[in-house]
C-alpha cells in the first residue's frame, strides 16, 4: 500500500488537532508550520476532514479548526477514507466487486485479506493514540518484527 502525501498530512494535522485539545480553534498555518505542510494544500485537506464531520471551522481573528469529535472516537482509517476513499480498493472498485478467472481466481481472497490487514491496524489506531504515544499492541507487535522494518 502507498501512503499518499494526502493521507500522511490529513493524520498529522488530526494529530495536532488532537494533542492541541480543546485549547480552542487552531489556525491553518500553525498546523501548516507544526507539521511542515504546505498551507494550501493543508486548507484542502482540512476543508475535506470537515466535510467528513472530522473537524469543524470557524472563520475570522478567533476562528480555526478544532476536531469534530473526541480524538479517542476519530481513528486514522476515518481520516485516511475522508481524504482518499474506501481503503484498499483495487482499480477503485472494492475487492469484493471484483471476479478473476483462470489461474487469478484467487487474487480477489488475498486482496480483500490485504483490507483486513490494513483495516485491523489503521481502525484501531486512535487520534489520542497518536498524541498520547501510547499505542495499541497490534502496532507494537507489527512494528517490533524486525522484518517489518526492512525496505523491499
Amino acid at each position: 500500500m502507498r501512503v499518499s502525501a494526502k493521507a500522511d498530512y490529513a493524520v498529522r494535522a488530526a494529530v495536532e488537532l488532537a494533542a492541541v485539545g480543546e485549547d480552542g480553534p487552531v489556525k491553518g498555518e500553525r498546523l501548516a508550520e507544526a507539521q511542515e505542510i504546505p498551507l494550501q494544500f493543508l486548507e484542502h485537506i482540512l476543508l475535506e476532514l470537515k466535510h467528513s464531520g472530522i473537524v469543524r471551522a470557524r472563520r475570522g481573528a478567533k476562528g480555526g479548526y478544532w476536531l469534530a469529535r473526541p480524538a479517542d472516537e476519530v481513528s486514522v482509517a476515518d481520516v485516511v477514507r475522508a481524504v482518499e476513499g474506501p481503503i484498499a480498493n483495487v482499480q477503485s472498485q472494492p475487492p469484493e466487486a471484483i471476479e478473476y478467472r483462470g489461474s487469478a481466481e484467487h487474487l480477489q481472497e488475498v486482496w480483500i485479506a490485504v483490507r483486513a490487514s490494513l483495516r485491523s491496524v489503521l481502525e484501531q489506531v486512535t487520534l489520542a493514540d497518536l498524541a498520547s504515544g501510547d499505542l495499541p499492541s497490534i502496532v507494537d507487535d507489527f512494528a517490533n518484527e524486525p522484518d517489518s522494518w526492512a525496505p523491499r
